[in-house]
């Protein structure tokens, strides 16, 4: 009996978690509209703790004022991603790549 004897022949059998084959896991993109921006930018102030309802326990002073900074920071970055429509930002793009240069062009030199 040599050591080859126990190969498993054939494809590997893997163990799946998703019940249904069809999804497609190139398609999942999450694309969300104005409406569910302002909820969702609704949702995080709301979370938002206010300075009187801060009561001190397990954290330190320091702790809980990261927290906040750091809560008021994800929120400027959803505003700042709700701002402007994915149609907007390439159009913006497109703007910026007309307006550079060249740079792959090879430059006339001389007549004609």
């Amino acid at each position: 009996m040599s050591d080859y004897d126990l190969v498993q022949r054939g494809s590997l059998k893997l163990k799946s978690t998703i019940k249904d084959k069809s999804i497609n896991k190139k398609h999942h993109h999450h694309h969300h509209s104005k409406k569910e921006k302002k909820q969702i930018i609704d949702a995080i102030e709301e979370s938002l703790p206010p300075e009187q309802e801060i009561i001190e326990g397990k954290k330190t002073k320091a702790e809980l004022r990261f927290e906040e900074v750091k809560l008021k920071r994800q929120l400027e970055r959803v505003r700042e991603y709700a701002k402007t429509s994915h149609k907007e930002k390439v159009a913006i793009f497109n703007e910026k790549l007309e307006n550079q240069t060249e740079h792959y062009d090879v430059p006339k030199v001389g007549p004609g």
